[in-house]
């Protein structure tokens, strides 16, 4: 017969303190054997917190390190807790007192001891005596502007108080009554010679290229709403100039940055469908809100919304070798775009996207042993389906998110800037190359068609 005692217990153990450490000592006291779930960013992000500074990897290999501690564990959804209990054949289930009672429905499985906290540190304590608070401003009063303020709020690491456009009227009314931004700027040099540190930029496409290259030039680092720029050889130079400067670019392509779209990049790193074949992707919207108007739907159906299923399709496969497209173009614009990707080992993409017309919004990612169904809209990835020839074998995942989305992607760019770090891995400069390699492909066919069409009519 085992006497021995196992004790599990469970955190995110951000930047590990004495009030960690007392807490684990005090579980390990309570029997023989100590097992320590640590949370995985990406359900750490789902259940709403954004503000945490170290990685997943960083996080276990600190726990690992301390020599009361017998197992580490990587906790990825809320249910594990309940299933490691009976997988491990836990006597104790140990958690700190300020959740009393939460976990109370855990007695089924095992008992639950809440153990009293060190007061008076914290994880949030350490973060900001450790980090300043980020001040960024906004450019452009966009679609987004509003909705960047609001979700803003819950990402304890940024503070945002300034906003620019060259709409003098517009930046007063919109300063006038917010809560948040006081200062309104109409001149854009003025505004980038404050003390802000970092820019959202939320305007016209075609005014992103130099909008960005004067704020890195001013030493700002930049979140902008993709694309960055609309040729080849102006996103080389951003990218170059930010890598110069040591400043963050990064697109705000919002899905890259939601809890459950990496979790999913994650399953299909692991092998779950097999070898993936096809990678499918429909993005399309009417636009029928006020806050669109026919100059941004004018743009094109390529250049607004091709980055969403790009994002995809890039990150499954990889670098495209060659693009097709299979365009619909009425009033000087594509309404409508069929995209066909070829990447590695014969592996295609397949995207469509439209403005003004509408589509089922989901995704499917064929693989050797089973699909990925992500049903719409896929952009906003909340839920996704591994399904299987046996359909008795589907297994779905499920990752809620907070709000629009958009926090995450603002928690990330803050972290960014607060760990010295230029580069995100949920979104990389290869992954913006690589999402933007379709847009820019598509304009620099449609200027060449248009210029050998103006030469005709000259002759």
């Amino acid at each position: 017969m085992n006497d021995k005692k196992t004790i599990i217990t469970y955190g995110t153990y951000d930047m590990l303190h004495k009030g960690h450490m007392r807490l684990l000592e005090r579980a390990k006291a309570l029997g023989d054997y100590l097992i320590v779930g640590v949370t995985d960013e990406n359900y750490d992000r789902s259940r709403g917190k954004l503000n945490v500074i170290e990685s997943t990897k960083k996080r276990v290999k600190a726990i690992e390190a301390l020599d009361f501690v017998d197992k580490v564990i990587v906790e990825k959804h809320k249910n594990q807790k309940a299933e490691d209990m009976v997988k491990y054949d836990v006597d104790i289930f140990a958690i700190g007192d300020d959740w009393v009672g939460a976990f109370d429905y855990l007695n089924e499985y095992t008992h639950v001891e809440y153990l009293a906290r060190t007061e008076g540190i914290s994880s949030t304590k350490l973060r900001k005596e450790n980090f300043d608070t980020i001040k960024m401003g906004i450019v452009g009063l966009g679609r987004d502007t509003q909705d960047f303020i609001d979700e803003s709020k819950f990402v304890t690491s940024i503070k945002v108080n300034r906003i620019y456009s060259d709409d003098f009227l517009k930046v007063k009314a919109f300063t006038k009554d917010n809560e948040l931004i006081k200062y309104g700027h109409d001149n854009y040099d003025e505004f980038l010679d404050t003390n802000i540190q970092a820019v959202y930029i939320d305007t016209a496409l075609k005014e992103h290229y130099l909008l960005i290259k004067k704020a890195l030039e001013a030493g700002k680092h930049v979140l902008c709403e993709n694309p960055l720029a609309l040729g080849k050889k102006e996103l080389k130079e951003l990218l170059g100039l930010a890598k110069r400067e040591k400043k963050i670019l990064l697109s705000a392509v919002k899905t890259a940055f939601l809890p459950a779209f990496n979790q999913l990049l994650k399953e299909l790193d692991n092998g779950v469908i097999g070898d993936i074949k096809e990678v499918r992707a429909t993005r399309t919207s009417l636009y029928k809100e006020k806050r669109y108007s026919d100059n941004f739907i004018q743009q094109g159906a390529t250049n607004i919304l091709s980055s969403y299923p790009s994002l995809l399709v890039n990150k499954v496969l990889g670098k495209s070798k060659n693009i097709t497209f299979f365009d619909q173009v009425e009033n000087g614009y594509d309404i409508n775009n069929l995209i066909i990707t070829k990447h590695k080992k014969g592996t295609l993409g397949i995207s469509n996207v439209a403005v003004g017309m509408k589509s089922e919004g989901d995704a499917v990612i064929s693989g050797t042993k089973g699909y990925v169904y992500i049903p719409a809209p896929w952009w906003l990835t909340k839920t996704f389906e591994v399904r299987f020839e046996d359909t008795h074998r589907t297994m779905k995942f499920n990752y809620e998110f907070e709000g629009s989305g958009l926090r995450y992607m603002i928690a990330e760019f803050g972290s960014l800037i607060q760990r010295g770090k230029r580069q995100s891995k949920m979104l990389s400069p290869s992954d913006m190359v690589g999402i933007n390699r379709v847009l820019l492909e598509y304009n620099e066919s449609r200027n060449s068609k248009n210029k050998s069409k103006n030469k005709k009519e000259e002759k």
